[in-house]
């Protein structure tokens, strides 16, 4: 992809079909010369000046007339002209409906995106497509975690689920992206900067890959971590202070020490401490003062159901991670 004609150099992304040139107005709608000879009833009705099916213009170029907008128009008209030559419209119809199909090619619309030149059209970056694009490679990343896949491979797809991230819109300045880079937007235009702003369709996909980097995994009703995805440059280097609404509705501060990173899920803090003099381990902290520390970094399915239903029983979850666990950089 990155070396395909769907690659915008200028927006480190892809748009949703190679850019090309459109013909101009007045080269659309041109009938050959010799297709016109080959239909009896076009040099019968031009002979008589009869210009209701096809028409010729000051330069001598045959177009159909510019009345027809689809081909039924042309089957009206030739019932409309059929009292005035009689049987030779009927050997005329198919071969004149294949010439319209030949000269407008309608089979082949492929709506505003193939023919225009904003509203995801060409020369556009559809940015939900990119999106979609950046959570399927993520996929496969965890296929092929989960598989066994060699260390090469996964870096390999890391690598390139990143470089797909670089090109959206937060990871812009302003006059790159042509808009606040951290609002969703529909498109790009070549011509400008990011348009139509909202809730786009882009929202999901960075939600769900967004958890995805952060190895939130759940299967059979059971919460695992498995970072696998995650870099360290994630981790903030000097003591921070993290602040988050509580299940209850409550306001609540979180000393986060150097190496580590937090973010909630269901309301629920998650701390990951990044320590390779550690083992791997996931300590529990519950509403009533007490700690469960575990040795896999995965909840047993009665405490998922916690998190689930925001129960409030689990106050935070804190997960010591080693460097070799997470992508390299």
């Amino acid at each position: 992809l990155f070396d395909s004609d769907v690659y915008r150099a200028d927006q480190k992304s892809f748009m949703l079909y190679p850019d090309r040139p459109l013909p101009g107005f007045l080269d659309k709608n041109r009938v050959p010369g010799s297709q016109v000879e080959a239909i009896p009833l076009l040099g019968e009705m031009l002979q008589r000046g009869d210009e209701r099916i096809v028409t010729r213009d000051a330069d001598g170029c045959f177009r159909f007339s510019a009345e027809f907008r689809n081909v039924s128009d042309l089957n009206a008209e030739l019932d409309v002209v059929a009292s005035d030559y009689g049987s030779v419209i009927e050997a005329a119809r198919e071969p004149l409906q294949a010439l319209f199909e030949q000269v407008f090619n309608h089979k082949a619309f492929t709506g505003r995106s193939g023919t225009m030149f904003a509203f995801e059209g060409l020369g556009s970056v559809y940015w939900h497509m990119v999106s979609k694009l950046l959570l399927a490679i993520e996929e496969n990343f965890v296929h092929a975690d989960d598989s066994g896949a060699d260390a090469e491979t996964r870096q390999q797809l890391g690598e390139l689920y990143y470089r797909v991230r670089e090109g959206i819109g937060f990871n812009k300045t302003p006059s790159e992206y042509g808009a606040f880079p951290t609002d969703p937007y529909s498109h790009t235009p070549k011509h400008g900067g990011a348009k139509q702003p909202g809730m786009t369709g882009q929202v999901k996909e960075e939600v769900l890959s967004r958890f995805g980097e952060l190895g939130v995994r759940v299967d059979n009703g059971a919460v695992s971590f498995r970072p696998a995805l995650l870099r360290t440059r994630e981790f903030v280097s000097e003591p921070r202070t993290f602040c988050y609404l509580d299940v209850h509705g409550n306001w609540q501060d979180i000393a986060v020490p150097a190496s580590s990173l937090v973010f909630t899920w269901c309301q629920l803090p998650i701390i990951y401490l990044l320590d390779d003099d550690s083992e791997p381990s996931l300590t529990i902290s519950r509403d009533d003062g007490s700690q469960e520390t575990l040795s896999q970094l995965a909840l047993s399915a009665a405490d998922s159901f916690e998190l689930f239903t925001r129960s409030g029983r689990i106050e935070r979850l804190s997960a010591t991670l080693t460097s070799s666990m997470l992508l390299s950089e």
